[in-house]
């Protein structure tokens, strides 16, 4: 009876925090449920040069005059953010895959900051072309994930069905952006695959194919992982730099708002309904958006009885969630209401990022 009434405790309490009715983070029996999620830690440099990168402003000597003071301050700033969210859900995220990180060393520092270092996260990640040197990577508990293999999916052009014509073979060999990474690995036995992305940036107006480009490249190796291993649940994150009813990701990665709607060729996007809703990850040019997506394919949209599933976390309606705190977001002033970032009109002004983090629940 002790038991029980622990057990009933905790999923009390976790409905209270943030509407999941999963019991995050249980270990046995029946309903394990894990979180899984993405989070865009912006910029997070350390203060040495990385040959062949462009990291100059992140230098002590450069623009943004970064010492390791600063550095320090944004490695326990983002640690607060995902000891923050344990907090709420009364479990680590089992799986947590971050973008705009610089290097290895970043996420080693990162693992071991004292506000998450119980976590025990392990590491994934591969150094990528982007010319500023930025990366994306996985952190996993290795208790839960049991990791396989992990692969690095280049940018190229080709296949597509996108028409490139007006691209010359000199403009496509000089154009670098983020790899998607892809890593697989079981889940209590049964086999999962992550991919993180952080698509082509929109500034200065580019990337209206681009981005269509790195949402293709990302389906086309998931639709193979679905040939290689039947059955593989797939969730596709990342820093997708357009919203849920793009045609990257309504076509090209063909997101789709419903689980009833969702096939074997298709992704459920949670975050479909929620930007409908008034949900935002970030804020682009003053407007809300949701650019941090998580989406999963039909074996976890539409999975078989007794394996893991995604779960409504909101309301006991939306499958998604944009994370966010009072600390984490700006309180006063011009930008009052968006996130509190790291750097603003050039200065430093000590916040988290200009992304609030976003995750899913997958219960079994």
């Amino acid at each position: 009876m002790r038991r029980v009434l622990l057990i009933l405790s905790a999923f009390a309490l976790l409905s209270s925090s943030c509407g999941t009715t999963a019991q995050v983070g249980q270990q046995g029996g029946k309903g394990k449920a894990y979180v899984v999620g993405f989070y865009n830690l912006e910029n997070l440099f350390d203060t040495f040069h990385d040959e062949g990168k462009n990291d100059y402003e992140y230098l002590p000597d450069g623009a943004n005059e970064w010492t390791d003071a600063k550095y320090t301050k944004k490695l326990q700033n983002m640690a607060r953010v995902i000891a923050a969210m344990k907090e709420d859900n009364g479990a680590w995220h089992a799986v947590l895959g971050v973008s705009e990180v610089e290097n290895r060393h970043v996420l080693d520092d990162l693992v071991n900051e004292p506000a998450i270092a119980d976590a025990g996260y392990q590491i994934v990640h591969f150094d990528s072309p982007d010319r500023r040197g930025v990366d994306c990577a996985l952190l996993y508990r290795p208790e839960i994930f049991k990791f396989i293999a992990a692969e690095a999916v280049p940018f190229t052009f080709e296949p597509s069905r996108i028409d490139w014509s007006e691209w010359t073979q000199e403009e496509k060999d000089a154009f670098r952006t983020r790899d998607v990474l892809v890593v697989r690995g079981t889940i209590d036995g049964e086999m999962f695959a992550f991919m993180v992305c952080h698509l082509p940036s929109r500034i200065g107006g580019k990337g209206a194919d681009l981005r269509p480009r790195g949402a293709e490249i990302a389906y086309q190796r998931a639709m193979k992982l679905q040939k290689e291993f039947p059955g593989i649940k797939i969730v596709v994150m990342g820093d997708m730099n357009d919203n849920p009813g793009d045609i990257s990701m309504t076509d090209y990665l063909r997101g789709k708002e419903t689980i009833a709607e969702t096939t074997d060729e298709d992704f459920f996007d949670p975050f479909l309904s929620m930007i409908k809703a008034g949900y935002s990850s970030l804020y682009y040019r003053g407007e809300g958006n949701i650019f941090d997506i998580v989406m999963v394919n039909n074996a976890l949209a539409n999975a078989p009885a007794g394996t893991f599933a995604i779960q409504p976390i909101i309301k006991n309606k939306y499958y998604g969630r944009v994370f966010s705190k009072p600390f984490m977001t700006n309180q006063s002033g011009q930008y009052k209401g968006t996130p509190f970032r790291t750097f603003s009109g050039g200065s430093f002004i000590g916040g988290y990022s200009d992304h609030y983090p976003t995750y899913i629940v997958i219960k079994k």
